[in-house]
């Protein structure tokens, strides 16, 4: 069978209502405790006994639970009036216009404006703010030339950098060209030999490839206007082995780099 429904009633018996009080406070205390850490709630809980006796519990302060209570009570009880509500808002228009004339106030006199009537203790303290201002600025200032002095610091050495790779390459290519302006030499000296070679009349057009050192490939055709046949290559090199200062002939020359 299943417990029978509690009735909520005052217990007449005094030690009866002792126990309970006792075994239900702490079980209240308790769930005030797991309420607090489960929900990161801010909760505060006061208990009066019969005897007068006290017990309380709260996460945080009990005092600022009471205060933040009394506060919204008042707040939430004056949004229900109309016209509490209207003196609220009121009385907060009329701070935010004091607080505005005390910045401008304030504003004048950093410029140096509406001095009259401050005394000297005000006059010190006003050349105190000015400073701390000034050395603010300063420091300021002091930061934003040193970011930018380091920037263009960077940007000098990443310029440097740059000359020197132009420079790397710059030396690359007259070097590239000291090196053709040598091989073109070469052809020069070659093309004025062959015309000292005394057989020059039977060659009319270069055809075979040729292949010199270097990288460097020779184009040519050698054909002979007795037959008008082409050479082979086995007979092209037979032919500059048996004379090599007169037998070439250029055409093309490729340089391969």
């Amino acid at each position: 069978m299943g417990r029978g429904k509690i009735v909520i009633r005052r217990i007449d018996n005094s030690s009866s209502r002792q126990v309970t009080f006792s075994k239900r406070r702490n079980g209240l205390l308790k769930k005030a405790k797991e309420l607090a850490i489960l929900c990161d709630a801010q909760v505060g809980l006061i208990i009066f006994s019969s005897t007068g006796k006290l017990y309380e519990f709260s996460n945080t302060s009990m005092k600022s639970i009471v205060e933040r209570y009394n506060k919204t009570k008042d707040e939430r009880n004056q949004l229900h009036n109309p016209v509490s509500e209207l003196k609220l808002w009121q009385k907060e228009a009329a701070m935010l216009r004091q607080q505005l004339q005390e910045l401008q106030q304030n504003h004048r006199q950093v410029m140096g404006e509406q001095l009259y009537g401050l005394t000297i203790k005000d006059l010190q303290h006003l050349e105190n703010r000015l400073e701390t201002s000034i050395r603010g600025i300063r420091m300021k200032k002091e930061q934003i030339l040193h970011d930018e002095i380091q920037e263009l610091s960077w940007k000098g050495s990443l310029m440097h950098q740059e000359n020197l790779e132009l420079v790397q390459k710059v030396n690359i290519i007259q070097q590239e060209n000291v090196d053709l302006y040598k091989k073109v030499t070469w052809l020069l000296n070659i093309t004025c030999r062959i015309k000292t070679f005394p057989y020059y009349s039977f060659w009319k057009y270069l055809s075979t490839v040729y292949s010199k050192p270097n990288n460097v490939t020779i184009r040519f055709t050698l054909r002979s206007e007795k037959t008008n046949a082409l050479l082979s290559q086995s007979e092209v090199i037979k032919a500059y082995m048996h004379d090599p200062n007169a037998f070439i002939c250029l055409v093309l020359l490729e340089s391969h780099m």
